[in-house]
Order: structure tokens, then sequence, then C-alpha cells
């Protein structure tokens, strides 16, 4: 049951990345601001309390309160990632990193260890996450992908040259993105596991309210949100944004949902359909509305992506299996 649950997150999920960066390219331009107006949202959850009414001790309410906390700050290093590369890019590096780090936070908090398989897996993730990360180049050709992975990832010798740095800044983001993510994921199973899911669900979306009220103190970002809003001369794109932000509430709870039913794992290696759904997706906006969304796609590019993406559903299913 769970597993359906998942997959049928991860399909909608696939429309709301691509959703999410056509308005982070054409109408926002700040990771801070999305995820202030995505955030604010949150407060909203708490009509759920009425089919479920239940009320946290101090204890739990500070655990609550930071997942949604530390949900709120991965957004943000997941809006700046999404913002400056292409989404058919930034999804499968996010997801291709989240189980690595999940494993890191298991072993420290819970002591679980990696066997060999495990460990070919990861392998197998990073590999496929490079192969997506890096611009098309000839795999054939070894010391041109040596230039551009050094390239992208900096010289021991020398400074990074200018031309790779945005890349360098897309692998900082996902990497801070998806060690949020794993972070986050492995304590709200926690919660999931020892508190109510509808009444955990919406106390630690009160967490992602209070943070983004803590986004106003800070001068520069309220300046950015204050900005964009005098900017805005007509309503016309809130019905868009109001559509895709309840889809994406609504694959948000099925996925926490799933998540309290069934191993964190196996769900983060059914993210390979997801990333299907993206491709498809991705390529048929682009060749059919270009102005709305632009991705390199030709066909060797494509192959490449391919290419990563099914080494990446590789590494994830041999993680579970």
């Amino acid at each position: 049951m769970f597993i359906l649950i998942a997959i049928l997150s991860y399909s909608i999920n696939a429309g709301i990345y691509v959703a999410d960066k056509f308005l982070l390219s054409k109408k926002i331009h700040s990771s801070i601001t999305y995820a202030f107006f995505v955030g604010i949202w949150s407060i909203f959850n708490f009509v759920l309390l009425f089919i479920d009414p239940w009320l946290p001790n101090l204890q739990e309410l500070g655990i609550d309160l930071f997942a949604g906390f530390l949900f709120l700050g991965t957004l943000v290093f997941w809006y700046k990632a999404l913002h400056q590369s292409e989404a058919t890019r930034v999804v499968p590096i996010v997801g291709a990193l989240v189980p690595i780090f999940s494993f890191i936070f298991s072993f420290i908090f819970f002591g679980e260890t990696l066997s060999e398989r495990q460990l070919l897996a990861f392998v197998i993730l990073i590999m496929g996450g490079v192969l997506i990360s890096v611009k098309h180049t000839r795999f054939y050709r070894m010391k041109e992908v040596g230039e551009r992975v050094r390239g992208v990832f900096g010289d021991v010798l020398g400074p990074l040259h200018a031309r790779y740095r945005p890349t360098q800044r897309l692998i900082i983001n996902s990497i801070v993105s998806a060690l949020f993510f794993a972070a986050y994921y492995v304590m709200i199973k926690y919660v999931y596991s020892t508190q109510p899911f509808i009444g955990a669900f919406v106390w630690s979306r009160l967490g992602s309210f209070l943070g983004v009220l803590m986004i106003l103190f800070v001068p520069e970002w309220r300046a950015q949100i204050v900005k964009h809003q005098k900017g805005q001369k007509s309503p016309k794109n809130m019905g868009f944004f109001i559509s895709v932000r309840l889809l994406a509430a609504i694959a948000f709870i099925m996925l926490n949902w799933a998540i309290s039913m069934g191993n964190v794992a196996l769900i983060n290696s059914l993210q390979g359909t997801q990333y299907v759904f993206l491709i498809l997706l991705v390529i048929f906006l682009s060749t059919k509305f270009p102005d709305i969304l632009e991705e390199e796609l030709g066909g060797d590019v494509v192959l490449q992506k391919v290419m990563g993406t099914v080494m990446i559903g590789i590494g994830l299913y041999m993680l579970v299996v």
C-alpha cells in the first residue's frame, strides 16, 4: 500500500518541480522569497487537527518544531539549486545523495553499518550523479572527462575557472539540500514512530511557519520579499501558484504517510519513477513550449541524462533489495 502511495506522490512531485522551476526562473527569482511564500501556507495545516485532535508534550513539541524548521532550511537550498540549473539535473543529483546521507545519519545515531553491496550502490549513485551534473561531454574521451570533472569540482593546483563556478554552486547547493533532506527524513521517521501521524505532521508544519516568520527578521531577506510584492502588478499568477502549492501539499502528505508506514530507504529507492516522469514531462514541455521551460535537450544530452538516471535507479534499487 505505502509503495503505491509513494509512487503516486513522486509522480505528482515531478510536475511540481517543473512548475517550481518555471516560477523561480520567470516570476520570483529568489529562493528565500519563494521559500517564504511556500512556507507561509504551512499554518493552514492546523485544520487537520479537527480530524484527529492531539496535543504534544514539551519534548515532543520541540522535536516537531525542529523537524519543521529543518524542512524549511531544506527548501531554501533546494530552490537555490533548482533556480540556477535544469530540473533534470538537480532532482536526480539530490535524489542520489539523500540515501547516502541517510545511511550516514543512521550510522551515527543508530549504529547501522554498510554492507559491500551498499558501498557499491553508493559508488554507482555518485557516478550517476556526476554523469548528470557534468554538462554534456564525450565520455569515451577520458582526458576530456577528467578536465570537465576537474573544472567542476576544482583543481587543487589552481583557482576554479569562472565558467565552471555556476556548476560548482549547483553541486554545493545540491549537497546541502540533500544533507538537510536526509536529516529531515530520518528525524520525521522517528517522530512518526512515537507520535500519531496527523498530530505530528501538523505540529511539525508549525515549525516551518515559525521559521518563515524568522525570515522577516533578516533585513536583506525581508527587503527581497517586500520588493517582490511591490513588483506584482496583478494577481493573475496567484491562481497558478495556489494550485501548485495545493498539489505539493497533497504529494507531501502522501509521502510523509508512506514514510510513516514503510521503510525510508525503500521509499527513497522509488524515486527512480519520479525521474522517468520528470524527464518525459520536461522533454514534452521544452519541445512544445520552449518559452515556458528551457532545457538543453539535444539527442546526446538526453542520452547522457537517461544514462545517469538509470545508474541512480540501479544504485537506489541495490540499497533495498
